[in-house]
């Protein structure tokens, strides 16, 4: 009852802020979102095959289900859900279940506007059921990716680094190699250029793993042409990982930035656009950012945020804008969103 209770004044509010009532469906093709969203959700997946043999899934993630209904239905673009998303967990005794308040906005019109949007509405709804002190703590994956491209470095071990930011135990092997300058193996190496000729035989649309075959060969062409020879992977190392140490009060954001250019002699305008984080001042909450944070969900673009209360982190969301394209949008659709895990209230 009283979880009824805390689910109605929250639907309440987000009703109140414009968001409409959307139900993803509960099953899905599973190849399907492998395809387009990345082997991550495979080892999670609860699946089974139908009387004809397709294997099919309990959806593993209610915005991935929403994102595939808005695509099928052109349904709104300013929603709300209610819902269980149902995933395996690698730690004993962790919910399969788990039930879900989110809400979304997909094609958004204006970045900033519905960033701010998203995060108060959700804020707010907090505030309503918790009585323990909210904190909202925040990261940017945009900021990495642009320190990573203005580092001078083989363009290889870019693409490496910023494609596995989100597996941070692989990320930190990365992170070890690269300091000891350390390339793959020739073997590894082999590898990638007899698969990359098989498949420039194949169909360029197919969709692989979220990629279409043409922008793998792209990546796969750039790899292989790359020089292998790159001497200041120490140097490089060690400034990645100061930039992943950066843990302060939003109101130090600017001191701690500047700080972090200045020790490891970078350029001014790195981080000359940070506009989502800077947005959130306007909250008048302390915000906590992290660098090292958001990088358990392969989509997450921009912006990411949780929201605790005490110990226990009661929401989560953020910006991605590649997801829709990656389920079969004709280019990418800018997408925000968050969701109150109930489990934890």
């Amino acid at each position: 009852m009283k979880s009824k209770k805390l689910s109605e004044q929250i639907i309440k509010t987000f009703k109140s802020n414009g968001f409409v009532l959307s139900e993803p469906d509960v099953l899905l093709d599973s190849e399907y979102i492998i395809q387009r969203s990345g082997e991550n959700f495979r080892r999670s997946m609860l699946t089974f095959e139908d009387e004809e043999g397709k294997v099919m899934c309990l959806r593993p993630d209610l915005t991935v289900a929403s994102c595939i209904k808005f695509l099928e239905t052109k349904s709104k673009s300013k929603i709300y859900y209610s819902g269980q998303a149902y995933r395996r967990k690698n730690k004993k005794g962790s919910d399969l279940v788990n039930d879900q308040l989110g809400i979304e906005i997909l094609g958004s019109k204006n970045k900033l506007q519905d960033e701010f949007k998203i995060i108060k509405t959700i804020l707010r709804s907090a505030e309503k059921i918790k009585s323990k002190k909210i904190q909202l703590k925040v990261g940017d994956i945009s900021l990495f990716k642009r320190l990573i491209n203005s580092l001078d470095m083989p363009e290889r071990w870019k693409l490496r680094l910023i494609r596995h930011f989100w597996r941070p135990s692989y990320f930190e092997e990365l992170l070890d190699r690269l300091d000891k300058n350390s390339d793959i193996d020739s073997v590894t190496f082999d590898t990638d250029k007899k698969r990359f000729y098989e498949m420039k035989n194949m169909e360029q649309d197919k969709i692989i793993a979220g990629r279409s075959v043409s922008e793998i060969l792209k990546r796969f062409d750039k790899k292989i042409k790359d020089p292998r020879s790159f001497t200041e992977g120490k140097k490089i190392a060690r400034i990645i990982k100061s930039f992943l140490k950066i843990n302060c009060k939003l109101s130090q954001l600017d001191t701690s930035l500047l700080k972090f250019i200045k020790d490891n002699n970078l350029k001014q305008n790195i981080f000359k656009e940070f506009k989502s984080i800077q947005n959130l001042k306007r909250l008048n909450k302390e915000v906590i950012f992290i660098t090292n944070f958001g990088r358990n969900i392969e989509y997450y673009t921009g912006i990411v945020f949780e929201i605790y209360s005490g110990q226990k982190e009661i929401a989560r969301g953020g910006r991605y804008d590649d997801l829709l394209k990656s389920l079969g949008a004709k280019k990418n659709i800018p997408a925000v969103g968050a969701a109150i895990n109930l489990n934890n209230i």
